[in-house]
């Protein structure tokens, strides 16, 4: 369905019933802990004393613990891929006969085969989609059992960035009444939403595995921050034995609070079923009340607000950790691009943890949910480096036509109340041109990235396409009207002779802004947005400055592995963050530009043969007499330089056509600052470097001194530093650490994309001076001790207490 005017007023909710398990219905239990693992394919459903078995937690990557090598590939971070097996023994109580057990499982990569006491319970293909399994017809009540997981990724090189492998996400067991809720199937939205009420309409899916007729009562309940209850509603139905039933309820809000980017207030909403005044299932959900609207020729608004999408595409590892990231790491990041004025993410390429969308909802991001990067046909998977040699082609589009419906239907299902979604994604760069689809529009054409040549009539026809998208946006909108369907195209000029753009409601371009002005006037119904962008200036003013293009999405907002260059490469350093999440200088431009804080940040570069090399550092470190220039960047009116607290030259007028204040100076030791000044030419904001002497000591400072028993984290950073406790910015000291047993050492991330060291490795040299260290609690109580040693170096010794 196109839309001249796209207006959507929904109401979301986030799935956060009973720890997060996601489902909607049942009473989970997470059961991450005490799992045997095997790393390659043997016969685990029989006893075999042969096979060795090590003991460990979920979730888990493999892959991030093998060596890095150059004869892997490095599509994936030339890390290995490889068959795995998992089993764990669980204890069913007697008292639990009569009830229904399922297995849900967060995200298991790749080719999964589930099984329960031997008998399998299914298969899925898909590392990214999240899937249950009644195991009830197999279980021992009153006895142990046996969960035993298959995991064939022995087609490591099947993705063009880090995919990790094994049960990288969170797995759940959930007890059951046999009737309860369906499996994600409470949805809510409002019809009309303003600051004086809202109309809410909740749908609850209920399903009688019983085997008789079943009279119930349904109770729903909105209570607001304060505990009080702002609506409630209940509804008497009856349930044939062994069908489902779907019941509506509309709710009546008075003077609600809109969930928005500044203050995303969430509700609680009560859902229970009652028979005979007895609870048979209950669930407890967060609830975002928000309306957007889409228009072609003004862009996007929220509650009635314009504004710009300030966004960034993200994928879904964490440098060492692999694609097995805790929560705490993205809270962490997402905190930072948050402060940066970062209000927008892309969730490149595929559907991620349920726990980083949670914190979307909780941060206030707006959210572009992605499901596929290829369909029915491979994309090129570079080998030994990015563009270069001679790409492998195993990937996902070798179960596309099978399963493509199914993990669709499912990342809708389990997403769509979220109120930070606002948009799915059917696809990313599908139309890349001869990668694999082709049109005759290509013979002389060019796109804003490398291409393969002209029209070649052997791969297949564009025209693909628009038929592949307009059955993908079907299933869209089967399970979720209230948001609209789209994808970032790369090729937009041949994807123009298609009908694949007029099967989306709103249409992302990729590294396309040279387009926007002339599609905008070709095509006035269409929405446009940048849906992967470079991080210049112009690219920004493109959106800025033009009503119609309504946000971007720059590539990318976090390093990540893998789409690595030639060895030694560990992925495509073109994050605004680091591996560690730690802010690079252009994270700074960007702050600049998006942020309404008042902020400046200084950096230097030398200047060889007049030309200023590198990127711009906080370093102040040269031999006296060089010549460096000094780069600032700042969203105040004006700045000033100040060398040893003298003055430099003029206060310079910030920059409408670059962004960026500089200065070209001779160096001298001491301390550089600048000040930033408003309109009224009062100082507003400011920042320094002083320059450091020899590294002395390292400093460890830990993000929080008490951690909770099972599986919590601590993220300690490392900063060397010289005598007087200035940083040391070019340091490159190898660091070790040594933990107390009472924790879990995850690893220490410095975010260099050229350090190969295993990532498990206990020794890491500083990148800029610093580290990130990673330190979980394991179940043991007590005081745990890290310690932080590097010869020449004070060391450092943090306490943390485990509670």
């Amino acid at each position: 369905m196109k839309f001249k005017l796209f207006i959507l007023t929904c109401l979301l909710i986030v799935f956060a019933h009973k720890s997060n398990a996601q489902l909607s219905f049942g009473d989970p239990v997470k059961i991450n802990n005490n799992w045997q693992f095997h790393l390659g394919d043997c016969d685990a459903l029989k006893a075999d004393t042969s096979t060795s078995w090590k003991t460990l937690d979920l979730p888990h990557d493999w892959s991030s613990e093998g060596e890095l090598s150059p004869s892997l590939a490095s599509c994936t971070g030339y890390l290995p891929g490889g068959t795995g097996w998992y089993k764990k023994e669980l204890e069913i109580p007697e008292n639990k006969a009569g009830k229904k057990i399922y297995l849900y499982f967060e995200g298991v990569y790749n080719h999964s085969e589930v099984y329960i006491n031997g008998h399998l319970l299914g298969k899925r293909p898909n590392g990214y989609v999240s899937f249950a399994y009644d195991a009830t017809p197999f279980i021992h009540f009153g006895s142990k059992n046996t969960i035993a997981v298959r995991v064939d990724h022995s087609k490591s090189a099947d993705s063009r960035w880090y995919t990790g492998s094994g049960i990288y996400r969170n797995v759940w067991l959930i007890y059951a009444n046999p009737l309860h809720f369906t499996q994600w199937g409470i949805t809510c939205e409002t019809k009309e939403s303003n600051t004086k009420e809202a109309f809410l309409q909740i749908k609850s899916g209920i399903e009688n595995n019983s085997k008789s007729l079943a009279n119930l009562t349904l109770n729903i309940r909105l209570i607001n921050k304060d505990g009080k209850i702002v609506a409630n509603k209940s509804d008497k139905m009856a349930i044939a034995s062994e069908t489902h039933k779907t019941d509506t309820i509309d709710l009546k809000i008075e003077n609600p609070a809109l969930w928005n980017l500044d203050r995303p207030y969430l509700y609680t909403l009560e859902v229970s079923i009652k028979q005979d005044n007895k609870i048979l299932d209950q669930t407890t959900l967060p609830v975002g009340i928000r309306n957007f609207t889409f228009d072609p020729n003004k862009g996007f608004t929220l509650n009635g607000q314009w504004m710009k999408l300030k966004g960034v595409c993200i994928h879904h590892d964490a440098g060492v950790l692999g694609a097995a990231v805790p929560k705490e790491v993205w809270e962490r990041r997402l905190t930072t691009l948050k402060q940066m004025g970062c209000n927008a993410i892309r969730l490149s390429h595929n559907p991620q943890a349920p726990e980083l969308y949670d914190l979307c909802d909780k941060l206030g991001f707006l959210v572009m949910d992605e499901a596929f990067d290829e369909w029915e046909s491979p994309k090129r998977k570079w080998l030994t480096g990015w563009n270069n040699g001679t790409p492998g082609y195993e990937g996902s589009y070798e179960f596309f036509n099978e399963w493509s419906e199914r993990d669709l239907q499912d990342m809708i299902c389990r997403d769509r109340n979220h109120p930070s979604i606002f948009a799915w994604s059917i696809g990313n760069e599908v139309d890349y041109p001869n990668d694999p689809y082709t049109h005759p529009i290509l013979n002389g054409a060019t796109i804003n990235q490398p291409m393969y040549g002209g029209y070649m009539p052997d791969h297949p026809a564009a025209e693909r396409l628009g038929a592949i998208a307009k059955r993908l946006a079907s299933i869209v909108k089967k399970y979720d009207t209230s948001r609209p369907v789209t994808a970032a195209l790369a090729g937009v000029i041949m994807s123009n002779e298609t009908e694949y753009p007029s099967a989306l409601d709103i249409t992302g371009y990729n590294y396309t802004e040279n387009r926007y002005a002339q599609d905008h006037q070709k095509y006035p119904t269409r929405v446009i947005f940048g849906s992967e962008n470079g991080q210049g200036f112009n690219e920004w003013k493109s959106v800025k400055d033009n009503d119609y293009i309504f946000g971007q999405f720059l590539w990318s907002g976090i390093d990540y592995l893998g789409e690595a260059g030639t060895w030694p490469s560990r992925g495509l350093g073109t994050g605004l963050l680091d591996f560690a999440g730690f802010m690079k200088p252009w994270a700074y431009f960007r702050q600049s530009l998006w942020s309404s804080t008042p902020m400046i940040y200084i950096g230097t570069q030398r200047i060889s043969k007049t030309k200023a090399t590198g990127d711009p550092w906080h370093v102040w470190n040269y031999s006296t007499g060089d010549s460096v220039r000094v780069v600032c960047f700042t969203n105040t009116a004006k700045a000033q330089l100040f060398v040893n607290g003298k003055v430099i030259g003029n206060k310079q007028v910030y920059n409408d056509q670059t962004g960026i204040i500089t200065w070209d100076i001779a160096y001298q030791n001491g301390k550089l600052e600048a000040v930033g000044y408003d309109k009224s030419d009062n100082p507003a904001c400011r920042d320094s470097i002083i320059t450091a002497q020899a590294p002395y000591a390292i400093i460890a400072k830990p993000n929080k001194n008490t951690l909770n028993a099972d599986q919590d984290l601590a993220q300690i950073e490392i900063q060397v530093v010289d005598k007087n406790n200035n940083p040391v910015t070019l340091a490159e000291n190898e660091i070790t650490c040594q933990t107390s047993s009472n924790v879990k050492y995850l690893g220490m991330e410095a975010g260099n994309n050229r350090d190969m060291t295993n990532y498990k490795s206990s020794k890491r040299k500083t990148f800029h001076g610093r580290l990130l260290c990673y330190i979980e609690s394991q179940n043991k109580k007590g005081k745990a001790v890290i310690k932080f040693t590097s010869p020449g170096l004070l060391s450092a010794k943090t306490e943390i207490e485990i509670r």
